[in-house]
């Protein structure tokens, strides 16, 4: 293993990407095998809320009157189409990720700009576009935790995940990506991550790494 891209599970924090109601199946948005992953995301999120190590949910919120929607989906959005739009239960994280089902979205906050608190160590931060740290806080608060390796899960591999990992990558951060906890990851995006260091790895396997 590349001494330099090898992770270092003593200060890794776990991110979840875009993992919401909507995308799971039969939803308006429904991303093939994001309902498949969430088992495997659980079991993960528990070890790390169990241990105090660090979670970020990423997620994407759209307003209604479309003015913070990428453009290929704005139209789609200014339409009617009811996908991530704020303040629809939609919108809020698959209820399997958090033991209380009372959490929701700070829309005001996540909107803002600012991070969302769900726990000591567990926070969402909102992304406007594909890549979770195009203008958000999430690097900043990865360097005030003295963060070195980031562990991908979530939703969509070709879209948002594969930005993330790219954008993370360029801040050379060690980076692993869990590939059954990932949805729609395919033959080619594997070669693509083994390209440039990535290590894919299964959520057991990962459990075993982490050793705690």
């Amino acid at each position: 293993m590349d001494k330099f891209t090898q992770p270092d599970f003593k200060s890794a924090a776990l991110i979840t990407i875009d993992t919401q109601r909507d995308t799971l199946d039969g939803q308006p948005f429904e991303t093939p095998g994001t309902s498949l992953i969430l088992p495997q995301m659980q079991k993960l999120l528990q070890i790390f809320r169990q241990h105090g190590k660090p979670i970020i949910h990423i997620v994407r919120i759209y307003k209604r009157d479309g003015s913070n929607v990428d453009l290929c989906r704005r139209q789609a959005v200014l339409q009617g189409s009811e996908i991530l739009i704020e303040d629809t239960p939609g919108c809020e994280l698959a209820a399997e990720l958090f033991p209380d089902q009372n959490i929701t979205l700070d829309y005001q906050r996540l909107l803002s700009g600012d991070i969302q608190s769900v726990s000591t160590n567990e926070v969402i931060i909102y992304k406007s576009r594909w890549g979770a740290f195009y203008q958000t806080p999430l690097n900043a608060h990865l360097k005030s935790l003295g963060v070195s390796t980031l562990i991908f899960t979530g939703c969509n591999y070709p879209n948002c995940p594969r930005t993330s990992i790219y954008e993370a990558s360029e801040r050379d951060y060690k980076i692993v990506l869990v590939e059954d906890a990932l949805s729609s990851l395919y033959p080619q995006g594997r070669e693509e991550m083994n390209n440039i260091g990535i290590h894919i790895m299964s959520t057991l396997d990962l459990l075993k790494a982490l050793n705690i």
